[in-house]
């Protein structure tokens, strides 16, 4: 449990019996690969936070095409943001894409805890920010940067995971097909 609250620590200092409060609202649950923890249509009643393994974010569109949002590896959060805060239906599917040990924060934990833990809503609202700008900075290279640039720009954002994530998701993510991808990537082993 110390990994939470070191990701918490990087913005807001809990004494010894907040620390204890928060871990008393959360559950540890362990995920095979390819398990799906919430289906577009469902209510986002979680936040997960990934103590270890990966999890992607995605939509079907009707088509039946698959459009990755992101991932979350070691230390990362990550929930169906829409549907956790209005408590509506969400359209993302949420996957365990690697054997996960996982931190679930229910909503109505998270927000019993803004009351007994008044930083906590702090820290919330500053990862709030910190997706909301992300979203922003990703959808900005989605219409003004090459693919070449975008997977660049994934490589750095997600160290490590090039050759934990399958290909074609890695496609979606950066916005070609799997095939455009391949050609794209045989031409940068060549440079």
């Amino acid at each position: 449990m110390s990994l939470i609250l070191t990701n918490i620590e990087k913005h807001v200092q809990l004494t010894a019996e907040e620390k204890e409060l928060f871990l008393s609202k959360t559950e540890i649950h362990h995920y095979k690969a390819k398990s799906i923890l919430l289906s577009s249509g469902q209510v986002c009643k979680h936040s997960y936070f990934v103590n270890s393994g990966i999890l992607r974010s995605f939509n079907i569109n009707d088509n039946i095409v698959e459009y990755v949002l992101s991932f979350a590896c070691e230390g990362w959060w990550m929930g169906d943001m829409y549907s956790l805060i209005s408590q509506k239906p969400g359209n993302l599917f949420i996957e365990v894409l690697e054997d996960a040990e996982l931190v679930l924060l229910s909503k109505e934990n998270q927000e019993q805890l803004y009351t007994e833990i008044p930083k906590l809503e702090r820290f919330f609202r500053i990862l709030t920010e910190n997706s909301l700008v992300a979203n922003q900075e990703r959808l900005m290279d989605n219409l003004s940067l090459s693919a070449e640039e975008r997977y660049d720009k994934f490589l750095k954002r997600y160290l490590n995971l090039n050759h934990k994530i399958p290909q074609k998701q890695i496609a979606s993510y950066i916005g070609v097909t799997p095939e455009f991808f391949s050609k794209m990537k045989a031409k940068l082993l060549r440079k």
